[in-house]
């Protein structure tokens, strides 16, 4: 055999060898489970993060997780997104996807409550109380402006647009709404005092230190705020052990040191 034919014999033995030693990482990786897609409201932001993490200390992947308006994301799975589980602000945006096939059957679970309230930015001196026909419009001034979710499309804004007609204010300040699309925006909003006064829940409020809660709004003046979770009808298997452990008392006591109320304190 000449020089040349031998090192091109070893050559391909050497490249043979190499992908043997590849394929079964390739096939591991094949194998592995892939981590759970959880679109959640925006409110959920900091608690769902920290449900999560404990959710993957017992040895699940860390699931991937997209925070939005519950409106944003109920249509993007509508037309297709690929997600695992919605866990939304309201039950009006579950429904939405329930009555049109795209929930797994017998997955769908209330699990926390929220408050609605009025807050301003830290420094601000404000006081007011909350009642029938209070001074909002005089409160927000000349030019200033109220911030909260787009009440046609955004669970806090529809929260807080009933509030404000239950109080008899709303065609006072409907006119002077910024109107976010989601609540952190209009957190945001406040927190760098582009606006005096906002309508958030009162877990935003815990978890921005730039603002702070002037009154909570009656709890007869809008409905019952409440946090419904449910697969997808995509979904992985898996994904029903995740809302288990969302359900579960452990996660129960991220809710409550973030502000989040128990069923039926909302």
């Amino acid at each position: 055999m000449s020089f040349a034919s031998s090192l091109s014999a070893n050559l391909l033995r050497c490249v043979a060898a190499a992908c043997l030693l590849v394929l079964p990482a390739v096939v591991v990786a094949a194998d592995a489970e892939p981590p759970l897609t959880i679109f959640a409201a925006a409110s959920l932001t900091d608690v769902l993060a920290d449900i999560a993490a404990d959710f993957a200390a017992g040895g699940a992947p860390s699931p991937r997780l997209s925070f939005a308006a519950s409106s944003a994301l109920a249509r993007q799975i509508e037309a297709g997104a690929q997600a695992d589980v919605f866990f939304s602000a309201d039950q009006e945006w579950m429904d939405y996807l329930e009555s049109r096939g795209l929930l797994r059957h017998g997955t769908r679970h209330d699990v926390a409550g929220n408050r609605l309230v009025l807050v301003a930015p830290a420094g601000s001196s404000l006081q007011l109380a909350i009642g029938p026909r209070f001074p909002l419009a005089a409160a927000l001034g000349p030019r200033g402006w109220l911030a909260t979710g787009d009440p046609d499309f955004v669970p806090v804004g529809r929260y807080a647009r009933e509030a404000l007609v239950a109080l008899g204010v709303w065609d006072e300040v409907a006119g002077r709404l910024v109107r976010a699309d989601n609540v952190r925006i209009a957190l945001a909003y406040v927190a760098r005092s582009e606006a005096p006064l906002g309508i958030v829940y009162a877990s935003d409020a815990r978890a921005e230190p730039r603002v702070r809660v002037v009154a909570t709004f009656p709890a007869g003046s809008h409905s019952a705020i409440r946090y419904p979770i449910a697969a997808t009808r995509s979904a992985a298997p898996r994904a029903e052990s995740f809302i288990a452990f969302v359900l579960g008392p452990q996660a129960a006591g991220h809710f409550a040191a973030a502000g989040f109320s128990a069923l039926g304190q909302e």
